[in-house]
């Protein structure tokens, strides 16, 4: 019997690994926005040209980590976690080494198509190694992703400044000697893989598609907040309540670490009350808190927004765990699709959020960001318990 399969606890070795890879594959994600100054200033690039690159880091990330997910799940394919971590980082490493935009496009595909790789066999076993804490497990796998995508401009930023674009190859180094603790560890990430019989009954076990459905709405609700918040919220600070662009970046830090410790106490509570009511009172706090912090002034709004962050990004993990409870013979679908696909269509939101800033301000568009959180928790409360998940019951 594999380990996995009779463990109650997470394996705190294991998911510290997994977690670590996770926060080096996502800090190069994060990196690619903190690229964009540079090349418009030190290469002549347009707004637009810009956005194109932002725009390849997406979609090659996000829309096709499920065909990842699809693969892995005919043949489980361990590999893909450390060839993910290295093309995430040499990726990113060479943005800023290539001189043409032909190759610099190239480049940032490259990196996305490994943070693709890496996402749908890392969630599989966060699943495998956290025992029946799956919440809390993939909670400590999420919140790696977390504080990289919140370390990627923090980390990027000073070394381009001091050695310039080509500073950009510091990037490959972590990447590489992670990606060397993954290999040596892969032998005793596979013995948390459950035993063939399991494998079978989980494989057979039929699939909730309808309430698998309504999860990736409810993902992409919570992904059109959570983007018009991280593209906005600098903007307001200094737009709208008149503070200085340091109080408005160091906002937007609050915010990001504050989903990092929602998604911790997140997934420890799920454990304990179950998945479903942490989405639901996840959502239905979100629209409150946006709106306490429209109201309030820079101070207040400053310790609000670490608020806004944890409930907004408290049930990142708990949806993965959820997706895979719908698809238990499809996890690496089902990891595609909530890590992935549905973030990825729900980054198409920004840009219409920017539309409406454009006519009304942003003040309305706060306010429209407020409003978005009720549909999801409304399309949440449609969603079936987990343990009628987990027999493939739909509602």
């Amino acid at each position: 019997m594999a380990r996995g399969s009779t463990t109650k606890a997470v394996d705190r070795r294991s998911i510290s690994l997994l977690s670590g890879a996770h926060l080096v594959v996502d800090v190069s994600q994060g990196a690619v926005p903190a690229l964009l100054p540079f090349l418009i200033a030190q290469r002549g690039y347009s707004y637009t040209a810009a956005g194109a690159l932002v725009l390849a880091s997406t979609l090659s990330s996000s829309v096709i980590q499920p065909l990842f997910g699809l693969s892995s799940d005919r043949r489980s394919l361990p590999w893909l976690m450390p060839a993910g971590v290295v093309l995430a980082g040499l990726g990113i490493a060479l943005a800023g080494v290539v001189t043409s935009y032909a190759l610099t496009f190239l480049a940032i595909t490259l990196s996305g198509i490994g943070v693709a790789a890496f996402h749908p066999e890392g969630s599989r076993f966060a699943n495998y190694v956290s025992g029946e804490r799956r919440a809390s497990g993939m909670s400590m796998f999420a919140v790696g992703g977390n504080v990289g995508v919140a370390l990627g401009p923090v980390l990027f930023t000073p070394v381009v400044l001091l050695l310039g674009l080509r500073g950009t190859l510091v990037f490959a180094l972590p990447a590489a000697l992670m990606a060397l603790l993954l290999v040596a560890e892969l032998p005793r990430l596979r013995g948390f893989r459950p035993d063939r019989a399991q494998r079978v009954a989980d494989a057979e076990a039929p699939a909730a598609w309808a309430p698998f459905a309504r999860l990736g709405g409810v993902i992409a609700f919570r992904t059109f907040v959570y983007f018009g918040l991280v593209t906005f919220v600098p903007l307001y600070f200094v737009d709208e309540l008149g503070a200085s662009p340091a109080l408005a970046n160091t906002a937007l830090a609050l915010m990001l670490f504050g989903g990092a410790a929602g998604t911790l106490v997140g997934g420890r509570l799920a454990d304990r009350v179950g998945t479903r009511p942490v989405l639901i009172g996840s959502m239905a706090l979100v629209g409150p808190l946006v709106l306490a912090f429209w109201a309030s002034g820079p101070l207040l709004a400053s310790g609000l927004v670490f608020l806004v962050g944890a409930a907004t990004i408290a049930s990142f993990s708990i949806t993965v765990v959820m997706g895979q409870q719908y698809l238990p013979g499809r996890i690496g679908l089902a990891s595609g699709v909530t890590l992935g696909l549905a973030i990825g269509l729900g980054g198409i939101g920004a840009p219409l959020f920017g539309v409406v800033a454009d006519a009304f301000g942003l003040s309305t568009t706060m306010l429209v960001i407020a409003c978005l959180p009720l549909p999801g928790a409304l399309l949440a409360l449609s969603l079936p318990r987990a343990p009628e998940a987990r027999r493939g019951r739909a509602q």
